[in-house]
């Protein structure tokens, strides 16, 4: 190896640590390898920044923003009216829900898809008292079988897409990835509904109350003890109604001063802080019994800011929020004083001080604000709101334009008479000039961390292969499995590819693993092609922990999952993908 491959691999090596730490934000990550690398001489500093212009980001932005269009119009909500009669069984709810995130998945971008079913999951869930465990898992994993359908469904299969293109002259088309994908999609689907949901701990099952409408287990709340209360110099045990709730006291404390865990007798004092878990809908009856006040975030700018209906709303922190790291002092800044956080429930970790707390990927938070603008403020943060909606059915007029635009655009692109980039920005102007998408939401639904993922990672790949680390890596792989068959291969590239997909982003992977994909193939001498939908299908294929994928993120706390959890339903799944996938692709993409 020369002193280039050598710098680049360091460079790999460190970048990968940093994903797998997951202590700086993926964006970050990509940013600080690209920064190496220009330093290096790696990349060219005037060649730093043309990711940004690569077809690939300029289509996964625009599926983005058409998502939100479709999204808008209420054409999936259509989808979900319609099939909510049918959710009666156990079985018929997840075969229904899931079917219809995998088929929605396929044409949307998959954690918008997702982010439109959870709450409608969570509302038939509380409607035949079932646990939201039972269906936010096999949701999840759907969402994700559906992105590896089409050529738009998922970011890694239009990085796929486009470096087709730039190794042979010609793009994968949009249903390319449909004859292996739309098998895996329906035999993933089948396996969720009758065998996967099965193999969620039993705990998860039994643990949400059906009367709990999102089955948070716990709240962390604050409540003090005013001066007129008349808990004042008695006991904790006194507290009227503690007995007949489902309410735990954690802790007692004084404004800025240290929790203190609760001493058996402990007597009350006028300004003292109890750390209450519990359900939200319980705590005002506590209060009103004994003069206490609930405590939130909010400061006195939230008292004129709110001085309307005000309302509580529930909603999960999203990967690659701005609240990710952050604390209560920064909710207050960035929603400029007009959120006020008054619960946090995260599961599996025993919560102390609400102020004190970093939020993470999955805590949902419980925030009160004014009715008119508290779900845009959640968008802001990057949020999903967790709110009962009611379906919103659009205008009939704008659903079928909404559609007819869409079915144009993919038509166009089949058709080769304009990229994928150039027809889906087209549609986006469309959208913009008939009002079915507001000029003021245009940039809404992007999802700013990927894009800049994708633009940083470009060039990182490049040098990866002007290095020539590309080749070295694929003689050395071709050496080691020498005289193994050729389907064998593939399946290596395949496992690889869904190993490090589980561990960080499935856009970093695809960036990784398809040069040396193709690598290989040139070195067999056969066709890159089933090589490049080994590593679509691979990257697609997060299905063993929380953070592979942001699907698997958004359900863990609504859901009330442990980490453990998504192995166990997702590994039988990825064995069998391995399985199916291989001859498949073989099948559609001979050598």
């Amino acid at each position: 190896m020369n002193t280039d491959q050598w710098l680049i691999t360091a460079i790999l090596m460190l970048t990968l640590v940093l994903f797998v730490w997951g202590k700086y934000r993926h964006d970050i990550v990509a940013a600080i390898a690209l920064g190496l690398c220009v330093l290096a001489g790696l990349v060219a500093a005037d060649e730093a920044f043309v990711g940004f212009s690569h077809p690939a980001v300029i289509t996964v932005a625009a599926v983005l923003v058409i998502s939100d269009a479709l999204r808008r119009s209420g054409v999936v909500d259509v989808i979900v009216q319609k099939i909510l009669p049918y959710t009666k069984s156990p079985l018929s709810h997840i075969l229904i829900m899931t079917t219809v995130v995998t088929v929605a998945s396929a044409f949307m971008n998959n954690v918008g898809a997702l982010a439109l079913m959870l709450p409608v999951a969570l509302a038939t869930c509380s409607k035949h008292q079932r646990s939201p465990a039972l269906i936010l898992m096999p949701l999840a994993f759907g969402s994700i079988l559906g992105g590896m359908t089409t050529a738009i469904g998922t970011p890694p299969n239009i990085i796929i897409a486009m470096m087709r293109a730039e190794a042979s002259g010609e793009s994968f088309s949009m249903f390319d990835f449909s004859p292996v994908g739309v098998a895996i999609a329906i035999m993933g689907v089948l396996f969720i509904t009758l065998v996967g949901w099965r193999l969620i701990p039993a705990a998860r099952l039994k643990s949400s109350s059906p009367d709990q409408l999102f089955a948070i287990d716990e709240y962390l709340t604050e409540v003090i003890v005013t001066a007129d209360s008349s808990l004042v110099g008695k006991s904790v045990d006194e507290i009227d109604g503690l007995q007949d709730a489902s309410i735990e006291i954690v802790g007692i404390a004084h404004r800025h001063g240290k929790t203190m865990s609760m001493r058996a007798g402990q007597l009350l004092n006028a300004g003292d802080i109890l750390l209450l878990q519990a359900d939200p809908s319980e705590v005002q009856p506590l209060l009103d019994k004994n003069e206490l006040e609930l405590i939130t975030s909010a400061d006195k700018k939230f008292s004129k800011l709110t001085q309307g209906e005000l309302t509580l709303v529930e909603g999960v922190i999203k990967k690659g929020s701005v609240l990710e790291g952050r604390d209560v002092p920064f909710l207050r800044r960035r929603s400029g004083g007009s959120l006020a956080l008054v619960g946090l429930a995260r599961e599996g970790q025993h919560i102390r001080r609400l102020r004190r707390k970093q939020f993470k990927a999955g805590d949902i938070l419980l925030l009160q604000g004014a009715v008119d603008d508290i779900n845009e403020r959640l968008s802001e943060l990057g949020m999903i709101p967790l709110a009962e909606r009611n379906i919103n059915l659009g205008q009939p007029k704008k659903i079928a334009i909404s559609l007819a635009i869409f079915t144009i655009a993919i038509a166009l692109g089949m058709a080769k008479i304009l990229p994928l980039a150039i027809v889906f920005c087209l549609a986006v102007i469309v959208y913009l000039l008939l009002d079915i998408l507001p000029v003021r939401n245009l940039y809404d639904a992007i999802d700013w961390p990927v894009i800049i993922l994708l633009s940083a990672m470009i060039p990182v790949g490049s040098a990866l292969q002007s290095t020539g680390l590309t080749e070295l890596l694929a003689t050395q792989v071709l050496t080691l499995t020498q005289g193994m068959p050729v389907y064998l291969i593939i399946g290596l590239v395949l496992v690889v590819t869904m190993f490090l997909s589980d561990i960080i982003n499935n856009a970093a992977t695809a960036v990784i693993m398809a040069p040396l994909a193709y690598g290989i193939a040139m070195g067999l001498g056969v066709s890159a092609d089933p090589f490049f939908m080994a590593v679509a299908v691979g990257a697609s294929c997060a299905f063993l922990t929380p953070i592979g994928h942001q699907s698997n993120t958004l359900v863990l706390g609504p859901g009330g999952y442990a980490f453990g959890d998504y192995w166990r339903m997702g590994l039988p799944l990825e064995i069998m993908i391995v399985l199916l996938a291989v001859p498949l692709i073989l099948l559609v993409w001979p050598l």
